[in-house]
């Protein structure tokens, strides 16, 4: 913690390369120091320029494995990305929030004597301030007022969870300013699915947000949603030679509602079918020995769904011991693999309600025709529009960009890294 022109000058001398460089790499230390000395002065300009303020990050999230598993219990993989939000923070005595974030007019002030969800907050970040707020204090932690300026990479839209990212940089202020940093990530992540559950008033799951706070690449198993087991390894692509490509296919997510839940509700029908809630408290073998019976009463692409449920929680966990034991061609090709499942048997590449619009599997086909034998490429998130990802040698980057930004448009590609920190206080000696 320093005075706002104190932290400048310790930014301009150095003295936070080392954490700069840990979170971005060393060829983005320039970038970085001019975007947190911005974030300072933009802190500044807001609020003065004579507080005390701290520093904090928290990455957005790519997900790499277990496409559509986690609403049925499955078991998922993803890791955070070195795209992040950070925050300039000053507390105050108030026990009010302010947050002035770049890019949008009007800054969110939030009350914390009041802890109800407010319906005048519903979609909104400070529904999210509020119901982070309020689920520390239900697990008896302490909240209080601060003010904030906040600056995103993790731009929205992009399928990377800047929602996600937003949620759990508060919980990462609460838990440093209010709680000398002793909320545990996964604990941060659970509290901000909760926030956006309730207080912001979309029903997601819990992948996102621990991608989030936890950082680097992980496994969540969700057989018992209430204490979903993760487990964390380092991912470092750069020692291969690679870097990841999320692709913004340009697709429309309006009307698709009903598409996502389609895949939701036939996985269910599957485990009800066999007297079960969800796809995870049912036999694999079962659905096969009953498949014919299956498929008569609920459709093909029901079953196609079930499968593809089974094979891709056992893909997620393939995947992390890929990266745990360095196994990097078997990672690409359990990558190639996640993805045929997900077009073919989860047939989410595309809504069948707009089959003249494909830019998801368009994008499949150009990343295919480049990275067959050099990489590999997948469908991610929700599907049916948004984003696709690859895992591109480096040497090959300006011609995958160039190829991908010609059919979908300039800055449609980005090129990210795994990053190995969650949400965390960005200090000297981190």
């Amino acid at each position: 913690m320093a005075k706002v022109h104190e932290l400048i000058e310790q930014i301009r001398q150095g003295v936070y390369d080392a954490a700069f460089t840990h979170l971005y790499g060393q060829a983005h230390l320039d970038a970085q120091r001019a975007r947190y000395i911005e974030a300072i002065k933009e802190f500044a300009a807001e609020y003065g320029d004579g507080r005390e303020v701290s520093l904090y990050s928290a990455p957005g999230r790519t997900e790499i494995g277990g496409n559509h598993v986690d609403h049925n219990n499955g078991v998922v993989m993803a890791a955070a990305v070195d795209l992040d939000i950070i925050a300039v923070v000053s507390k105050n005595d108030e026990n009010i929030v302010r947050v002035k974030s770049k890019g949008f007019e009007k800054k969110d002030v939030v009350d914390l004597a009041v802890m109800q969800p407010q319906a005048s907050e519903m979609g909104r970040s400070s529904g999210l301030v509020r119901g982070v707020a309020a689920g520390i204090l239900q697990k008896g932690g302490k909240v209080g007022g601060f003010d904030a300026y906040t600056t995103s990479s993790v731009l929205r839209g992009s399928g990377l969870s800047s929602s996600a990212a937003f949620e759990v940089v508060v919980g990462a202020i609460f838990s440093g300013e209010y709680n000398d940093n002793s909320l545990d990530a996964v604990e941060i992540a659970k509290i901000s699915q909760y926030a956006e559950n309730v207080f912001f008033g979309k029903p997601c799951g819990l992948m996102d947000q621990t991608a989030c706070a936890v950082g680097s690449a992980i496994t969540i198993d969700f057989k018992d949603p209430a204490a979903p087991v993760v487990n964390k390894v380092a991912f470092d692509l750069a020692k291969h030679g690679f870097a990841l490509c999320i692709t913004d296919t340009k697709g429309s997510h309006a009307d698709l509602t009903d598409d996502y839940a389609a895949i939701r509700s036939e996985m269910e029908s599957v485990a009800a079918f066999f007297g079960k809630k969800v796809l995870r408290e049912v036999k694999e073998e079962d659905l096969f020995a009953n498949l014919s019976a299956v498929r008569e009463k609920l459709g093909d692409r029901a079953c196609l769904r079930a499968i593809h449920f089974f094979a891709e929680c056992r893909r997620a966990a393939v995947l992390y011991q890929d990266v745990a034991d360095d196994r990097f061609d078997d990672f690409l090709s359990d990558i190639i693999q996640g993805g045929h499942s997900s077009f073919e048997y989860n047939q989410n590449a595309y809504s069948i309600k707009h089959p003249a619009q494909q830019g998801v599997s368009l994008g499949l086909a150009v990343s295919q025709r480049l990275l067959t034998g050099k990489g590999a490429w997948r469908l991610q998130g929700g599907g049916f529009a948004g984003t696709i990802q690859a895992f591109v040698p480096v040497e090959m980057l300006d011609e995958y960009k160039s190829a991908l930004e010609a059919v979908f448009g300039e800055g449609s590609c980005y090129v990210l890294n795994v990053r190995n920190y969650g949400a965390v206080p960005v200090t000297p000696d981190m």
